[in-house]
């Protein structure tokens, strides 16, 4: 008699033990994913954009380009620096680099212009279409887009723009908006922008004698809004502004792309001027970033985004399996470039962010 006890109480107890290990088994996919999460939302706070801080580009003779950015768009040159060493060249993902950078503000934005001194790069190819993927523009504000198109027409200025566009009524949310496209001596793309009564940043309307005021945005083309979106605001931490849809003779002018039919997405940080999306719709064959594309290729741009711990957001975007420039989070000495911390990484589409640890004059109060 106890022996059968015994027997029956040692079924029970091994019952139990299975019966504990699926309950507890069927829930660790719950516990690691709410630790996931948690995590998830720890880097995303921790690696929130705080600013868009400057959108650079690569120019083949610097002189030329301050000349230019000075004389035709009334940029003011703030530093003008000559770097080199093993740090410049893991942030930039080249060897042997020597750069010049020279710094310039219009308003309260700023521009980076970089010269490779070594090694020279590629220069933008020739063909160039507004909605191949590599394609990048400041959007600078004026306060007339006729005075100022008759500005740039007076330094013969490359027209990209057929001649200044206006947003047609049927587009409630861009209704009014003037715009006009061209290049600067190395071709980059470059946009002048008018804002009507209630449109824009207030900032652009108030009174003033200067005609350019300040830029209000960088634009990418990006082939899939979706992928962008989860790359800058899931990530990053930028806020989706608004969006709209763009198409019609007046864009295809704009734009210079025949056809052209795009949704457009606007995002934002707490300082700094914008990101915006050009999603081409139609038509669809723009061409990717090469795949031999270097920072010192005179297609190259970099948007810089401050944020305040470069560490945690390079482990996101790590674990997210973002294409990195830089080997990692590189430590610039003494600052010169204007930051202690920073590293290079590729956006879905190929543009270049250089995410840099907040200097404390970037940062909002």
């Amino acid at each position: 008699m106890n022996l059968r006890v015994t027997k029956t109480i040692k079924r029970i107890v091994l019952f139990s033990c299975a019966f504990l290990t699926i309950v507890i088994a069927s829930q660790v996919p719950a516990y690691t994913h709410l630790a996931d999460s948690l995590v998830s939302k720890q880097l995303t706070t921790q690696s929130a954009v705080v600013a868009v801080e400057s959108v650079g580009m690569t120019v083949s003779d610097m002189d030329k380009a301050v000349d230019f950015y000075s004389q035709v768009l009334s940029f003011k040159k703030v530093s003008d620096v000559e770097v080199l060493g093993s740090e410049y060249e893991q942030l930039q993902g080249l060897f042997g680099v020597r750069l010049r950078v020279v710094r310039m503000q219009l308003g309260g934005e700023s521009i980076e212009l970089t010269e490779y001194l070594t090694p020279k790069g590629k220069p933008i190819p020739l063909d160039s279409r507004s909605h191949d993927r590599w394609f990048q523009h400041i959007a600078i504000a004026v306060s007339d887009i006729d005075q100022a198109y008759e500005h740039l027409r007076s330094f013969k200025v490359q027209h990209v723009s057929t001649a200044p566009q206006r947003i047609p009524n049927s587009n409630k949310i861009a209704a009014g908006i003037r715009a006009f496209y061209f290049r600067d001596p190395d071709g980059h793309n470059l946009e002048i922008i008018y804002f009507p009564a209630g449109k824009g940043d207030p900032k652009w309307h108030k009174p003033t004698n200067q005609l350019f005021l300040g830029i209000d945005h960088t634009a990418i083309v990006v082939s899939n809004t979706a992928a962008s979106l989860k790359f800058y605001r899931d990530l990053l931490g930028l806020k989706l502004a608004g969006e709209s849809m763009n198409y019609g003779i007046e864009q295809e002018h704009l734009n210079n792309v025949q056809g052209a039919r795009l949704r457009i997405s606007g995002l934002r940080s707490p300082a700094g001027p914008g990101i915006e999306f050009l999603e081409y719709l139609t038509p669809q064959d723009g061409r990717p970033l090469p795949t031999d594309a270097r920072p010192n290729d005179l297609l190259h741009w970099q948007t810089t985004l401050v944020v305040k711990d470069t560490e945690a957001v390079a482990q996101q975007l790590r674990i997210n399996k973002s294409a990195f420039v830089s080997p990692g989070v590189v430590t610039i000495p003494g600052q010169t470039l204007g930051f202690k911390k920073g590293f290079l990484v590729r956006d879905p589409d190929g543009h270049t962010m250089r995410i840099i640890q907040n200097p404390q004059s970037l940062v909002p109060k």
